[in-house]
């Protein structure tokens, strides 16, 4: 019933693939093989960060996430501008469950401009395509 062309729709915005486990893996998995993962790393942290309610794991998380992805020479060092990353090295001291939002907004716009279009294009995505679309024929026949 369903071609491939519907199979690949499924899966055609950034949002689908961060939000499903299987996509998420696979999206990982194409950024390693470009040495990009930090991106989506990053994005993982920030958005576990806005959900931190105790003021004392809120400086430590974003200490950990300056530390790991915006300080110069850091081991995942992200690939934002230096007004963006000034602002950061500024606030840090006193962070706010926002101050990694435009940061966030940065890199979610790269991953969605420049790896998610190649991301599509890849083999893993393919992978991941035929994966789903296998899993959906076998729902509709159980026999096979």
């Amino acid at each position: 019933r369903s071609n491939t062309g519907e199979t690949m729709a499924w899966f055609e915005t950034v949002d689908t693939v961060l939000a499903n486990k299987d996509g998420l893996a696979a999206f990982r998995t194409f950024l390693k093989s470009e040495f990009s993962e930090e991106n989506v790393e990053f994005w993982l942290a920030c958005e576990d960060f806005k959900k931190t309610k105790s003021s004392t794991k809120i400086a430590l998380k974003a200490q950990k996430i300056y530390s790991d992805f915006i300080q110069a020479d850091a081991p995942k060092e992200i690939n934002i501008d230096f007004h963006t990353k000034n602002d950061i090295s500024q606030n840090i001291s006193e962070p706010t469950l926002s101050c990694f939002d435009d940061a966030q907004r940065l890199i979610y716009s790269l991953m969605a401009k420049d790896s998610f279009p190649r991301f599509l294009r890849s083999e893993v995505y393919k992978e991941l395509a035929k994966k789903h679309q296998d899993r959906n024929q076998k729902r509709w026949l159980p026999f096979l």
